[in-house]
């Protein structure tokens, strides 16, 4: 008999029915034992009776967390033993064949009641384990039906999906690179791509004008609730002919019916999200990031807010090692920020005063996102370089880039948020960690594949690398 989930059996009542899973629990009252099933949809009670001899004995050996396939009629229970907290809960299964497919050592923390919270380090080295928690199931559902919903709310736009390199160039943009040495050229490297940023404006070069793609990225960056270092990902969207307003609007329609769509219980305090000025934010509320909701213990709130009219240029400190050096600037979101066009003879002037086509999205006092107008004359990127102390030898980096641009570069700009830091901030989880599936530990280790990991010296050979024996 073909098996169906238990979230299925609700329409098979009276019915045969095979379902297959992990026992979560086993207990007895009296005689009776119940074993509750889970799969990927819910749980379903299993109740076995000493009657069924050889079943029985079958069903004392189980343990919490053996897989198990059980055929069996679906029968609705007592009014009394309905469990309202379970879709399942008015249901049971009464066996006729019971199957113990593989065992399982005892877990080494409770699948069943996730209260007794393990380490982040017990957690993550078990992490198969850890995503048996209902919790973390649930947030891993609501990930891809995020996905699927603005995957297919952009094509629906005209939108085209392209997926750009991982093996990319290290270019100075803002976060530690992480490289990658190349066997074929010894002495040379790759780099992770911190986001598709040169990518995809290289693709408004090309005339492409509608893009997206679900990017990872990936910076070298210390850890906190909000960001998990080594790898995340975005959702990219880049469009020519578009100014800042028309972004804003589009990024504002796909996200409130979305939420609408998949997260039904929630509401947005204010619509449309309001455009607050990064000046008056930061007086009014000393951060860039204000959370406006009404009622902050409502975690059903949404408070999305737009956050323009940023600096083009902040004070360059110690920690911009990416930049040039001295007494220079550097850019207050990223060096292909384009600056408001009224301010473009400030460069030359006073580039502290610039004001840039720069726009934070912000929900619940977290930053899920940011993107901006970007420069497409050659002449500005170029002063924008100088400002920022590139040397010669840093703006060589960037020659493809400055070639393109010699080709006939349209108006262009976008927007991406952060996948992750979208759904931490809606769900309201503690870490970004809750709703990714194998993230790294706040040291940057995965301590469940023992990475980063040692390489052997044929390895490194291989590579023309030798270690410092320091």
């Amino acid at each position: 008999m073909t098996r169906i989930t238990t979230i299925e059996t609700l329409d098979r009542i009276g019915e045969k029915a095979t379902v297959a899973g992990w026992a979560e629990t086993v207990r007895k009252l009296g005689k009776i034992l119940f074993i509750d099933l889970r799969d990927k949809d819910g749980h379903l009670q299993i109740v076995c009776s000493p009657e069924q001899s050889a079943l029985y004995e079958t069903a004392k050996s189980i343990r919490p967390e053996y897989v198990i396939r059980v055929t069996g009629r679906i029968a609705k229970r007592s009014e009394k033993n309905v469990n309202k907290k379970q879709p399942t809960g008015a249901i049971e299964l009464q066996p006729e064949q019971l199957e113990i497919l593989n065992t399982s050592l005892t877990p080494p923390f409770e699948i069943d009641n996730e209260i007794r919270q393990a380490s982040e380090e017990l957690r993550l080295k078990y992490r198969y384990l850890d995503l048996r928690h209902e919790r973390l199931r649930h947030n891993l559902r609501v990930r891809s039906d995020l996905l699927w919903f603005v995957r297919n709310w952009l094509h629906e736009r005209g939108f085209t999906e392209i997926q750009t390199p991982i093996l990319s160039k290290s270019t100075p943009e803002g976060a530690r690179d992480f490289l990658v040495p190349s066997r074929l050229q010894k002495g040379r490297f790759f780099a992770l791509p911190q986001s598709p940023q040169q990518y995809k404006q290289l693709l408004m070069v090309a005339g492409v004008e509608k893009y997206f793609q679900i990017a990872p990225c990936f910076r070298d960056e210390d850890a906190r609730a909000d960001r998990s270092p080594g790898e995340f990902y975005q959702l990219d969207i880049e469009l020519s002919f578009v100014n800042q307003e028309e972004i804003l609007q589009l990024t504002e329609e796909m996200f409130t019916q979305m939420v609408a769509k998949i997260f039904p219980g929630k509401h947005v305090t204010t619509t449309p999200w309001p455009r607050l000025r990064h000046a008056d934010v930061m007086k009014k509320y000393g951060t860039d990031k204000p959370d406006l909701r009404q009622n902050k213990e409502d975690n059903n709130e949404l408070a999305f807010a737009w956050v323009i009219d940023f600096p083009l240029f902040a004070k360059q400190t110690k920690d911009d090692y990416f930049y040039g050096a001295g007494d220079k600037l550097a850019p207050s979101h990223h060096m292909f920020t384009a600056p408001r066009e009224e301010d473009i003879p400030l460069l030359e002037t006073a580039p502290e005063k610039v004001r840039a086509y720069q726009h934070d999205l912000v929900l619940n006092g977290v930053e899920v996102g940011g993107g901006s107008i970007r420069i497409h004359r050659p002449e500005i990127q170029e002063k924008v370089f100088d400002l920022i102390g590139f040397t010669k030898d840093q703006k060589k980096l960037f020659k493809h880039l400055m070639t393109a641009f010699q080709y006939g570069v349209p108006p262009h700009g976008g927007i991406a948020p952060g996948i992750e830091r979208l759904l931490f901030a809606i769900l309201g989880e503690k870490s970004v960690k809750e709703v990714a599936a194998f993230p790294l530990t706040s040291e940057g280790r995965d301590p469940m594949m023992d990475s980063p990991s040692r390489v052997t010296p044929a390895q490194l050979r291989d590579l023309g690398l030798r270690l410092d024996k320091n």
